[in-house]
């Protein structure tokens, strides 16, 4: 006799999305709980193989941060005034070392390739919340059309998982982190 697989039961937050996303886009609730129960199922059996990326060379670093500062070598990037005013709050840095162009990368273009869909205690849809400041992003939002009830509902329901005082995955870290990103997309100008 075959050993039973154990019911798929999903959790309050995809459950959560579920309703979300049924409401907001007009899909029926069990079609999207189906879904949610065939990919958990699926996963269980064979966790999908996440395809290797290279990270960038210092060369391809170099070359995106010259792009968005709008300038075509180092010494050019160390007399631009945009680029001093977007540095002056840094420590010291060296433009020797490559941890100092990934963090240009991160902060001023964008998610380096090899940080995509990254998996671990400090990451929320595939984003290391502690390496990216990317608000819409981790709360699975579209900035365009997103409303504050919208953005409201995600914290929430984020709060929900990492609040301190959730024993199985409350992390003080991780809720104040979510807490800055809620309050700088709720700041009202």
């Amino acid at each position: 006799m075959a050993k039973q697989d154990k019911p798929i039961v999903l959790n309050e937050f995809i459950a959560a999305e579920i309703g979300r996303v049924s409401d907001r886009y007009g899909v029926e609730a069990e079609v999207l709980e189906s879904f949610a129960v065939f990919v958990v199922e699926n996963y269980r059996k064979k966790p999908p193989k996440r395809p290797k990326v290279k990270p960038l060379t210092m060369k391809a670093l170099k070359a995106a941060v010259y792009e968005y500062f709008d300038v075509r070598s180092t010494t050019e990037l160390r007399r631009s005034g945009r680029f001093q005013l977007a540095t002056n709050d840094l420590e010291k840095f060296n433009l020797g070392h490559k941890k100092t162009w990934e963090m240009f990368y991160r902060k001023y273009v964008g998610i380096l390739p090899d940080e995509r869909d990254e998996r671990g205690p400090d990451c929320i849809n595939g984003l290391n919340i502690f390496k990216y400041f990317r608000p819409w992003d981790v709360f699975g939002l579209d900035p365009q059309v997103a409303s504050d009830e919208e953005v409201k509902g995600a914290y929430r329901r984020l709060a929900k998982i990492y609040h301190p005082d959730v024993p199985e995955t409350g992390d003080a870290r991780i809720f104040d982190r979510l807490t800055v990103m809620y309050e700088s997309l709720m700041v009202k100008v």
